[in-house]
């Protein structure tokens, strides 16, 4: 296995792609797609993802009270003490909520209302829980045959010994069923959910071991998930992080919140209507690691009302699109040694637009460009836009790394990938860990970093300059060089023109077949 160095720790090179463990995960969404019946995926994403919530925190609260039941005689004042709970983190599920009563329930039609009064039961009794849950499983509309059928295949989810184990697999299902509800909605769905290998690039790069993460249009938490799981397998400690968000859509900050709970993750996440840009509900946060994946090009972002925001420190924005709002925001929260990691539409990197070059020659003049990178197409499941990876630092000087002030690292994945399905792309653990150990070996002090043609060129601020400051990494990577075979020209062109008539020949033949068969039906 290859090894990569990073500044952390060395990541190893999994063997397989991204898909390679999600048997059970296909095999549960498979089955539970097919209950969706005529509902629509929009709609049906709620009523699964809601079951699988309940199903986490019930299997969670029983654990504990079996615990509790276990190790002292005063057994039901004890078990049912919320604070015990409170104490781990876990929330308090009253007993007409607990999973074991509703499965128990599941055949009878008003299965719904026993539902609904489940998770109204449990925001009464988990503050940090108040309009999270779904509530509307009685609506007529919701067959509820299928309901009970849901219900006993979730059942199956988290069978296992240990409480870590169970929101483990919980927490995999919750995660995969978010990315096929996105995949089935299509455009809209995309919205809500970035692909795993885009979050997975974004976080193996700015490491977020310590400190504070931001993302101030978090979607449904991928990129808090995915930073957890790096911190635990990198062996560190996952209260060293705090999570920060915010997200304009009520229903997908909803989903954000289930999902982050599910994981364990505590954050301040918050929604209101008006979003980052007119209503900023982290005003005087300094993040120390900030991702995100915002809207591409939005042209209704209010630009008209900000003109004199203290937030436009290279240039106001221009109104008919927000990419260099965005980009500005996230460096406005940027504490002093801050990086940043972000998608963007691919135009972002060379645009000359309504003074969006202008804005884009101010940031890089300031140093702030650490890295870019092109990625293939096909990785959105809401767009076909190309993208592209933006890395912004406060900090090149940083005494943990090179001195890379005044250089830009420039990697090309346009050619990465390999295709889940007819229409999706994916990049595996194996290309990520590339991608990412190619920049950390760039950054390191000790790191022997070289030049790849056709993938990756470590650039200075006077290659940009003359580049009229164009940010695409094809402009500066070159192409990829190809190894000559050592073979003689004319003997190549003997044996392709020989493999040229051959073919030539078998076209003949299969012509006089297909002329002959039409003849015999009379044609």
């Amino acid at each position: 296995m290859k090894k990569y160095k990073t500044n952390k720790k060395t990541i190893k090179e999994p063997k397989q792609s991204n898909s390679a463990n999600l048997g059970f995960e296909e095999k549960l969404w498979k089955a539970a797609d097919k209950m969706r019946s005529n509902m629509d995926a929009a709609e049906y994403k709620h009523v699964v993802l809601g079951l699988i919530f309940l199903k986490y925190i019930s299997d969670a609260f029983e654990d504990k009270h079996t615990d509790l039941v276990e190790e002292d005689t005063n057994k039901y004042i004890v078990s049912e003490d919320r604070d015990e709970y409170a104490a781990d983190n876990i929330f308090f599920v009253p007993k007409k909520a607990r999973w074991k009563l509703i499965q128990e329930n599941a055949k009878k039609p008003e299965i719904g209302k026993i539902i609904d009064e489940a998770m109204e039961s449990i925001e009464k009794e988990n503050s940090t829980l108040k309009g999270v849950l779904t509530k509307n499983y009685a609506r007529e509309s919701l067959n509820k045959q299928r309901i009970g059928e849901l219900i006993d295949l979730i059942s199956t989810i988290g069978l296992g010994d240990k409480e870590s184990k169970k929101k483990d697999i919980l927490g995999r299902v919750y995660e995969y069923f978010l990315g096929q509800f996105a995949d089935a909605e299509g455009k809209s769905g995309g919205q809500f959910y970035t692909p795993q290998c885009i979050v997975k690039i974004l976080v193996n790069m700015i490491e977020p071991y310590k400190g504070r993460v931001f993302d101030p249009c978090c979607g449904s938490g991928g990129m808090f998930v995915q930073s957890e799981k790096f911190v635990e397998e990198h062996q560190g400690r996952v209260n060293d992080i705090a999570i920060f968000g915010q997200e304009s859509n009520q229903t997908t900050w909803r989903l954000c919140r289930m999902n982050l709970a599910i994981r364990g993750i505590a954050g301040e996440i918050v929604w209101n209507d008006q979003g980052s840009f007119l209503k900023d509900a982290h005003t005087n946060l300094k993040a120390d690691f900030v991702l995100a994946n915002p809207p591409f090009n939005d042209n209704d972002w209010h630009g008209d009302l900000l003109r004199d925001d203290v937030r436009w420190k290279y240039g106001v924005p221009p109104t008919g699109n927000a990419n260099y709002a965005w980009v500005q925001h996230f460096i406005h929260h940027l504490s002093p040694k801050g990086i940043a990691g972000f998608v963007l539409a691919n135009g972002s990197m060379s645009s000359n637009t309504s003074g969006e070059g202008d804005i884009r020659k101010s940031i890089i003049e300031a140093d702030l460009v650490d890295c870019m990178i092109t990625l293939p197409s096909q990785l959105f499941y809401n767009t076909m836009i190309p993208c592209c990876l933006w890395f912004v630092s406060r900090d090149k000087q940083n005494n943990n790394y090179r001195n890379r002030t005044g250089e830009t690292l420039f990697i090309d994945c346009r050619n990465m990938g390999m295709m889940k399905d007819r229409r999706h792309r994916e990049i595996t653990d194996e290309e990520i860990q590339k991608i990412a150990g190619m920049y950390h070996e760039w950054k390191a002090k000790k790191g022997k970093y070289k030049d790849v043609n056709g993938f990756c060129k470590s650039a200075t601020l006077e290659d940009i300059k003359k580049n009229d400051y164009v940010l695409t990494p094809g402009r500066y990577v070159g192409t990829e060089v190809v190894e000559d075979d050592d073979e003689a020209f004319e003997e190549k062109m003997g044996k392709l023109s020989t493999e040229l008539r051959k073919q030539f020949e078998e076209s003949s033949i299969l012509e006089n077949q297909i002329l002959k068969s039409l003849k015999n039906f009379g044609y």
